[in-house]
Formats: structure tokens, C-alpha cells, sequence
């Protein structure tokens, strides 16, 4: 067997719109690492006090939320496809607005716009793939995804590093065109919507379903600690005296690790709470080390491991989502399950700034391991709660 065919095994027998939907997303993530770097732009380029970027990431993180309920509306009802172009478009627009904006209260009106529009594209994305696999194909069908997304972000983290020497704005320039190339992309060759006369309205039932909301709850944990890295490790480096491009670096070293891991590690051989359950425990020890980390080299070996965790985490969750949900309302379970990044992007910049001027780097990463330790010895417990009723 070839090596290229060795690689792509996991991915044999997907749907053509999976592929093309996974093509699209990794035009897309090219240029979209500018929310690390948002903290950094608003103190730098605007002058925002660490406290008043915290508040404005806040606002951002609560946008976000009615947009990703939109986007899972929208996609059980105008259709997948217009969803996806909708949300990128718009994403956009408020990316040029940002890098444009020459006062504070302007980057905050576009930071604002971003978050209304920067989940739109998610839950159309998400129930296409569910859609056209089977649902045990749909582990390897989001693990390709999430491939796709950090080979995509080897050159988006190199392409942060050598920009932000520059101008951090132009990274938001960038992510504005790769959002547009993505929405084109989809556009032209993602299959047509198919058009819906009669869809039961399921809203209530959606949150009347308590596995749905006990996951809701489990993945805004999870999300908040992952959102905790992404913005806090940039501050961290700052509070270390470390180069910003720095940033870019780990950020490649994350993407990297996640696509060698991927092919290594058997990760279809363990069942969700399994492969949770290792996740975490590799996520708690690469925040142990980022916080005692004080050169580049000690944050990069933290990000091999917690990279390595995203593995097992971050499929596993949407796998468990997408198989709750009834097929008509696919779009709208995976939207409300979304939430937990929209609250976790809300809550992760006040906990970082906060623990970060009260704690230090130590207090902030070590407490986030301790809360990743305790979810790693709940899974047994998510087991039982998750399992379906009996008929």
C-alpha cells in the first residue's frame, strides 16, 4: 500500500460532499487564526487595557451565541448550503471592518458583528457531514474535518508568525478573503439544498431532551477550557516576555501534532467515553506543563499534548451530538449543542484575564488541568446518563 494510500485509509468511502465541504473549510482556516490574536490587536493596535479587552472578548463570546442558533434554524430551514455561504459572507465583512477600523469603538462594533456572524456556518457544516454518513462513519467523516483543518492550519500558523512581524491587521484581511473563497467554493460545488416542504417545529422538543442539554453542559466545560488556550496562551506569552510571533509557532505545532496523532493513535478502536476520558487526561497534563512553561520550547512540548487530547475530544463530542438528533432537526441539535462555544467564548476571556492578574500563569493553567482531571473521572458517570431510554 502507497503512503498516500496509507493515510487517507481512515477516510476511504465518504461521501463527495464530505470531501468538498472538508476542502472548503480548510480554504477557509488558511486564513482564519485572527482570534488568537484579537486580545493582542485590541491591547496593542488600540490601546484597550487587559481588562477592557477582556469585557470586549466577552461581548464578542455572547454574539456568538444567537448566531450559532441561527445557523442551526437556517439550516434546517433555508437549507445547508445557503446557510454555509451566508455565514462566511458575512464573517467577512466584519473581518475588513476590524483591520479598516482606525478608533477602538469601531473594532468593538466589528468585533461585535463578527460574533453575530461567526457561528452562522458551523451547524449547516456539521449536519451535512451527519447527513451523508452512516453513523458509524461519522467519528472518521469529523476526524477528517478536523484534519483537514490543522494541515490547513500548518500554513496558517507560519502565516500568523511572519505577519504578525508586520501589521497584525493583515491577518484579518487574510481571513476575510479565505472566508470568501470558502463561500464561493461551497457555492459553486457543494450539492444543491434540498428543499423542505413540511418541517415539524421541534424547537421546544430540542431543549425538552436532557441528554442533549447534560452534553450541552459537559462540552461549555470543555469548550471554556480549550477557549482558555486560545486566548490565554498569547497573554501568557506576553506576561513571559515572549515574541508574539510565538503564537503562531505553537499554534503550528498544535496543527501538526493533530494530524500525526490522528493516523498513530487507533482512535475508532475506543468507544466516546473512552476516547473523552484519555482526551482529558492528555489535555489536564499539557496544561500542567504550560504552567510552568517560561520558554518556547516548554509551551511547544505542552502543545504536542494537548493537541494530542484535542484528538480524542473534539470528535467525540460532535459524534455523540449528531446521534441525538432526529434527521429533521439535525441542524438545530447540533446548534443548540454548539452554544457551549459561544458561552465558553463569553466566559473564557474574563477567567483568563482574571486569573491571570489575580493567580499567574500557574493559577490559571493548573486549575483548568485540575477541572480537565475531574472530567476525565466523570465519563463513566456520562455513560449511564447518556445511554438511550429504553423502549
Amino acid at each position: 500500500m502507497s503512503a498516500a494510500a496509507t493515510l487517507t485509509a481512515p477516510w476511504r468511502g465518504l461521501s463527495r460532499a464530505v470531501w468538498i465541504l472538508v476542502v472548503a473549510r480548510a480554504v477557509n482556516r488558511i486564513g482564519a487564526f485572527t482570534l488568537p490574536f484579537l486580545g493582542v490587536v485590541l491591547t496593542v493596535e488600540f490601546g484597550a487595557s487587559l481588562g477592557e479587552t477582556g469585557l470586549i472578548l466577552a461581548v464578542f463570546g455572547v454574539a456568538t451565541i444567537p448566531s450559532r442558533l441561527l445557523g442551526g434554524q437556517l439550516a434546517d430551514r433555508l437549507g445547508r448550503r445557503r446557510t454555509i455561504v451566508l455565514g462566511l459572507t458575512g464573517c467577512a465583512v466584519a473581518q475588513l471592518w476590524i483591520a479598516l477600523s482606525s478608533t477602538l469603538w469601531s473594532a468593538v462594533l466589528a468585533a461585535i458583528l463578527l460574533g453575530l456572524a461567526f457561528e452562522i456556518y458551523e451547524p449547516p457544516s456539521q449536519a451535512t457531514i451527519a447527513d451523508v454518513t452512516d453513523p458509524s462513519d461519522r467519528p472518521a467523516a469529523y476526524g477528517l474535518l478536523g484534519a483537514a483543518m490543522a494541515a490547513a492550519g500548518v500554513l496558517a500558523g507560519l502565516l500568523a508568525a511572519a505577519v504578525s512581524h508586520w501589521d497584525l491587521r493583515w491577518l484579518f484581511v487574510a481571513d476575510a478573503l479565505s472566508c470568501l473563497a470558502c463561500a464561493v467554493l461551497v457555492a459553486l460545488a457543494l450539492p444543491a439544498d434540498v428543499r423542505r416542504e413540511h418541517v415539524p417545529a421541534t424547537a421546544v422538543a430540542v431543549w425538552r431532551d436532557r441528554r442533549l442539554v447534560l452534553l450541552l453542559i459537559s462540552g461549555t466545560v470543555f469548550a471554556t477550557i480549550y477557549m482558555q488556550l486560545v486566548i490565554g496562551v498569547p497573554l501568557t506569552l506576553l506576561e513571559q516576555g515572549l515574541p508574539e510571533s510565538g503564537t503562531g509557532f505553537i499554534l503550528a505545532v498544535s496543527a501538526i501534532t493533530l494530524i500525526l496523532a490522528q493516523r498513530l493513535l487507533r482512535v475508532r478502536r475506543l468507544d466516546d467515553f473512552r476516547s473523552i476520558a484519555v482526551g482529558y487526561i492528555l489535555l489536564g497534563a499539557g496544561l500542567v506543563v504550560c504552567a510552568f512553561a517560561q520558554t518556547l520550547t516548554v509551551f511547544l512540548l505542552a502543545a504536542v499534548l494537548w493537541s494530542v487530547g484535542d484528538l480524542f475530544l473534539l470528535t467525540r463530542y460532535l459524534t455523540q451530538a449528531s446521534g441525538l438528533a432526529p434527521d429533521h432537526a439535525r441542524g438545530r441539535y447540533l446548534a443548540v449543542f454548539g452554544l457551549s462555544w459561544g458561552i465558553a467564548t463569553a466566559i473564557a476571556p474574563l477567567t483568563v484575564t482574571q486569573l491571570l492578574e489575580t493567580a499567574g500563569p500557574e493559577g490559571l493553567w493548573l486549575s483548568s488541568a485540575a477541572v480537565a482531571v475531574v472530567l476525565a473521572a466523570l465519563q463513566p458517570w456520562f455513560r449511564r446518563r447518556l445511554a438511550p431510554a429504553a423502549p
